[in-house]
């Protein structure tokens, strides 16, 4: 029971995060670096100490009382994180949307699982199971060939989009040819799913902050299982780092495209832009409440991150189904995307398994 709760709570962290830039499509008259980052100022900066506020008492104190190390790695690992995101906007562009998001997801699924693992062989961490230790046990198997599976499933629904891609945009292949260039776009690609891992890594870097919480908690709560919300406090200064690489970008891109009148724009719905913007920043740091709470039920970061990345990626390719996007591509093409999904949902039925049997 356990076990089909931390999946559960994972399942909804996904669908927060492949559903929260729908609130975005309903902003109107401004342009990508004015919404995104009123959005991020919710995501990041505002709601993170909300909610932190509210689920861990003395939350300010436990961040004042960790030392400056901890917390520089923690906001360096979520700078590194808001430069994979920046990133990934440009393998899409040089790659195309299917191969270039299944190329960065599935490198954020497997550094974000695999190196904290092998860094506890190095360092090892009470609670934290190593990669030696996965590779040496039947539940740690398990875990891995469903991360394997998922992975097929990325490739899979990844030809699903190359597929449509042709069929659809064929008239427009040689205009679209001129932004296609493998080479780069495979080493932006690279470069955007190690750092988009970071953020896995900023956890891991700060998780003295977490067990504060947790031993806090359960010290008033004896024989209640994990504390929720022990990571929201690791989320405070994390976040920051994300802030700080993205507000950067989007001053800059305000400057250079003379943008700045969006926020004050009386020809267009402000309240409404506002709101939506709001609404999607506020969805989009869901996927991490609930990753935390997921997490707590698991205790098992690997298998935490692979199933956070494979229901972000199963929601994606599920809105996609459900908005037409599609629509009018061949049996073929559409077996395919559907295959892609069924592959990813045996993974997280395997991964949820091989915690079952750590548990």
């Amino acid at each position: 029971m356990i076990v089909l709760l931390g999946v559960i709570f994972h399942f909804i962290g996904g669908f927060a995060s492949g559903s929260f830039y729908m609130p975005f499509k309903k902003v109107k008259g401004w342009s990508w670096e004015s919404f995104w980052i009123v959005g991020g100022l919710f995501s990041w900066l505002i709601v993170p100490p909300l909610a932190a506020y509210l689920t861990i008492p003395g939350f300010a104190a436990i961040i004042k009382g960790t030392s400056t190390s901890t917390l520089f790695l923690t906001y360096f690992f979520g700078v590194l994180w808001g430069i994979g995101g920046l990133t990934y906007g440009l393998g899409v562009r040089y790659l195309g949307v299917s191969l270039g998001s299944s190329i960065i997801l599935g490198l954020c699924m497997v550094f974000g699982a695999i190196i904290p693992a092998i860094y506890y062989d190095f360092h090892p961490v009470q609670g934290k199971d190593a990669f030696s230790v996965m590779v040496s046990s039947s539940w740690g198997i398990t875990v891995l060939i469903g991360l394997l599976i998922c992975i097929i499933g990325i490739v899979v629904s990844g030809k699903a989009g190359v597929l449509k891609e042709n069929e659809i945009n064929n008239q427009q292949a040689v205009a679209s040819s001129t932004e296609y260039k493998f080479a780069l776009g495979m080493f932006v690609a690279i470069v955007s799913g190690v750092l988009s891992a970071c953020f896995n890594f900023g956890l891991e870097a700060g998780q003295s902050m977490a067990v504060i919480a947790n031993d806090t908690w359960k010290a008033g709560h004896p024989n209640q299982g994990e504390f929720l919300y022990r990571n929201n406090v690791i989320y405070v200064v994390l976040l920051w780092g994300g802030l700080t690489t993205n507000f950067i970008w989007c001053m800059l891109l305000n400057f250079r495209n003379k943008t700045f009148g969006d926020y004050t724009n009386a020809q267009t719905p402000l309240f409404k832009n506002y709101l939506f913007s709001a609404l999607a920043g506020t969805t989009w740091f869901l996927q991490f409440f609930f990753y935390g709470m997921g997490e707590s039920k698991l205790g098992n970061g690997p298998s935490s991150w692979i199933l956070h990345m494979a229901f972000i990626i199963l929601i994606a390719n599920m809105w996609g189904l459900v908005l037409k996007e599609w629509k009018g591509v061949s049996k073929k093409t559409n077996n395919t995307i559907i295959a892609g999904i069924v592959i990813i949902i045996v993974s997280v039925l395997i991964v949820g398994y091989g915690n079952s049997l750590h548990n």
